[in-house]
């Protein structure tokens, strides 16, 4: 490579000038930095230049390809360009050699932009869990090659159909113990790529497992209200699963919202409740746990802070350990967040549990924030986030 007197300085003095061409001093051409080029990742990369010149100029590739693009890709003097590098999808290296055209003439030491290859992967999720009642569920698979897939020998688990995101399964009903079979993820031209997952059957003791994994609304960050979804326009299949919420005379609507993976119960001035579907795996008359993991609202500030009472109502037969939870789980502020404060309210050693006695099939269970009319309470918030809801028969 060239001595780094000549790297990129690239000043050139021209053997004459005219006197007409209205350009005073000699030809320059020079780059900040002297820089020589630049090497970028497998995700792409966006790096700025600061050109210092007094004449025209143009940068030139000299290899073929559209990876890589300069931005303005001339100029008259003084300026800033943008050399951009998409991501690299494909498995071998990129390069490409840029010359730097100035008034006309073409500098003798070229910008060289190299990337990385990417390698092929797959991701399979850590964990996939399926309710004891079984049905279908999917797995996602996240890949940048072709892949095919495979299941250890069972006797429980069919259907088998495939995206090119994931695999759709049918679990049969679990009326035994907890049970799980091997699934294997191959890249169908790297044999050598594969990733494996254990699939999960929840015991036939487990009743009612819900995740809320099937809604998708706003974000998943607590104090950021933006898209959530209130349960009266979620979509039709999603109304069908069972969860219901009560009309709250004072505001007369259903103040329970969707989020990503999780549910919100209440808003400014009323309260809102989340009702379970009916326990229908119950034969007879059961006691139940019922485990599930709450949250309390804060704002972004930290300065609105609600209280945290969260009522436990039985419809139908059954008598609750419990007819009133302290929610004292309480996510970070925005401050806290940008400080990186580890704090994951959705730990399942910060569950909350209860038990029902008397349990039938007809039995459901109701969560309130607190009432229905909160406008004369100190503070008149009261919203709850839930997720997690596990019902399990005990004797």
């Amino acid at each position: 490579m060239l001595a780094a007197a000549l790297l990129f300085a690239c000043t050139f003095f021209m053997q004459s000038c005219k006197e007409d061409d209205g350009v005073k001093g000699d030809p320059a051409f020079v780059i900040e930095g002297n820089p020589t080029g630049m090497k970028s990742g497998v995700a792409g990369k966006t790096e700025s230049y600061v050109v210092r010149s007094n004449r025209p100029w143009k940068i030139v590739a000299k290899d073929q390809g559209d990876w890589v693009k300069t931005f303005p890709d001339e100029g008259d003097d003084d300026g800033i360009f943008k050399i951009i590098v998409s991501a690299n999808k494909g498995f071998a290296e990129r390069i490409m050699n840029f010359a730097f055209v100035v008034d006309g003439q073409e500098q003798p030491v070229l910008f060289r932009v190299e990337q990385e290859a990417n390698v092929p992967y797959i991701n399979l999720p850590q964990a996939v869990t399926i309710p004891s009642a079984g049905g279908a569920f999917v797995v996602e698979v996240g890949a940048n090659v072709g892949w095919t897939y495979s299941l250890a020998d069972n006797d429980w688990l069919s259907g088998g159909s495939v995206t090119a995101t994931g695999i759709t399964l049918t679990a049969a009903t679990n009326n035994g113990p907890e049970r799980s079979v091997a699934l294997t993820v191959t890249a169908t031209d790297y044999p050598t790529v594969s990733k494996v997952i254990n699939l999960v059957q929840s015991p036939g003791s487990i009743i009612l497992e819900e995740d809320f994994n099937w809604l998708s609304y706003g974000s998943a960050v607590p104090y950021t209200t933006t898209g959530e979804t209130i349960i009266t326009n979620w979509t039709a299949e999603q109304q069908g699963r069972g969860w219901t919420s009560s009309l709250n005379p004072i505001s007369n609507d259903r103040p329970c919202y969707a989020r990503q993976g999780f549910v919100k119960l209440g808003k400014t001035n009323y309260g809102g409740d989340i009702i379970s579907p009916k326990l229908s795996g119950i034969a007879g008359t059961k006691n139940v746990k019922v485990t599930f993991k709450a949250a309390a609202y804060v704002s972004a500030a930290g300065t609105v802070v609600d209280s945290r009472d969260l009522v436990i109502e039985v419809l139908g037969a059954g008598t609750p350990s419990v007819g009133l939870i302290k929610v004292e789980n309480v996510p970070n502020t925005q401050p806290e967040d940008n400080e990186g404060k580890v704090n994951n309210i959705w730990d399942p050693a910060r569950a909350f549990t209860f038990t029902i006695s008397g349990a039938t099939a007809e039995t459901q269970i109701r969560f309130l924030g607190k009432a229905f009319d909160l406008r004369n309470e100190t503070p008149t918030t009261n919203r709850i986030f839930l997720d997690d809801i596990k019902v399990e028969i005990i004797n």
